[in-house]
């Protein structure tokens, strides 16, 4: 039985770190993670968020990941969609129940966001 996902490994350029501690940390709000000195030797970031973790893994023939993604539910959905405003932010009323709206990192990793469109426990139709 799988209870949960530890984490979400995304793809980056090498020498990349700089930027990606800039997006993740800064324009996300994530908090870098230290990783293990053996996993630190290959380059790359962790990031938390409370229980999400991305990893950001160094790939020498990097290519974005333009239809897989991580989908990331937020509070104030709109807050996150200024955030995200120069990186491309394109809303999505496809998935019954939610907001959504896709992104992409630096090197062009599709990120999607989402809250809920009706909080749970509403009575309202």
């Amino acid at each position: 039985m799988i209870t949960a996902v530890h984490h979400v490994q995304l793809a980056a350029p090498p020498g990349s770190e700089d930027r990606l501690r800039d997006f993740y940390g800064r324009v996300l709000g994530m908090t870098e993670v230290p990783k293990p000195p053996e996993l630190a030797r290959r380059g790359g970031c962790w990031f938390r968020a409370g229980d999400v973790e991305l990893h950001l893994g160094i790939e020498e023939d990097f290519r974005p990941a333009r239809k897989a993604h991580p989908g990331l539910v937020v509070e104030d959905i709109d807050a996150y969609a200024a955030r995200l405003a120069a990186h491309g932010a394109r809303w999505d009323d496809a998935l019954p129940g939610y907001r959504r709206f896709y992104s992409e990192d630096p090197f062009g990793n599709r990120l999607e966001f989402l809250e809920r469109a009706i909080p749970v426990g509403s009575t309202r139709p």
